[in-house]
């Protein structure tokens, strides 16, 4: 079993952390490092892990797993990589930051494999996105998916296709919320209840989801499933057409892959 050390355990890195032991992991070869004295404390008692500096992770890890936030990840590498040993794997899951990143700040030849994940991961129904930078092999791949999988399902695509990730499904979980929120606003109008308008629009997604992804069916086949001849579904729909949601779906996606090739291009 290979030692992990997580740099950078916050939010993300903490679900990383307890995804691991969830699937078996040792905690005697999970390792992270935290500024703050109190969490690394809160860290330890929490998943009796160790909390060590960055000389004994880099010492001891097979894999290391950057999780700071993208702006600290250049202080970070300066720090890491002239100590850092021929044969580590690198891990980013630094939103917006290609291998090309990493390859700049560390040395010549170490395998990095970019990640973008995102927040259902905190009840293990993550949608994580792997991709090799060019010195990443498919064992390389296969360990990053052994680290992910955990947290929910995992896909290997090219890293070139990254940004649509992030656009999708990296930002996917706040389009849905909104859509919710939107919805509940819906059932306010119409006479609901915020709880029960809540609840019935929270189970709805809940079970649509489940079907799209358990019956392998086409999504336009499930909605028609739905729209009887001249019955209040197919009205609803002739709105959303009439109002462009469609369009508006397509546009907020392009807008926030653009933003994301603007970050990277950012980070030099």
């Amino acid at each position: 079993m290979r030692t992990i050390a997580v740099f950078g355990a916050g939010k993300l890195g903490e679900v990383l952390l307890s995804g691991l032991l969830r699937a078996g992991w040792s905690a005697d070869r999970l390792l992270a490092t935290a500024r703050r004295p109190e969490r690394a404390k809160e860290l330890e008692e929490r998943y009796g892990i160790r909390v060590v500096d960055s000389a004994t992770a880099l010492r001891e890890a097979d894999v290391l797993t950057v999780a700071v936030k993208p702006q600290d990840a250049g202080t970070l590498l300066a720090e890491l990589g002239p100590k850092l040993p021929a044969g580590k794997l690198v891990v980013s899951l630094c939103a917006g930051l290609p291998t090309s990143f990493f390859a700049r700040h560390l040395p010549e030849g170490t395998p990095v494999v970019r990640v973008m994940t995102n927040t259902p991961a905190l009840v293990d129904e993550a949608m994580t996105a792997i991709s090799a930078g060019s010195h990443a092999t498919a064992e390389h791949l296969a360990l990053t998916e052994e680290m992910f999988r955990p947290l929910g399902r995992t896909i290997r695509v090219p890293e070139s296709q990254q940004d649509a990730v992030t656009a999708l499904s990296g930002s996917g979980p706040a389009y849905f919320y909104f859509l919710v929120e939107a919805m509940t606003d819906a059932g306010i109008l119409l006479g609901l209840p915020r709880q029960v308008a809540h609840d019935l629009i929270v189970q709805t997604a809940i079970g649509s989801a489940v079907m799209l992804r358990e019956s392998g069916e086409h999504p336009v086949k499930l909605r028609e499933a739905v729209t009887s001849p001249a019955g209040t579904t197919i009205n609803a729909i002739r709105e959303l057409e009439n109002h462009g949601v469609r369009a508006a779906l397509l546009a907020a996606l392009e807008a926030a892959r653009d933003r994301a090739r603007e970050l990277a291009a950012q980070s030099g």
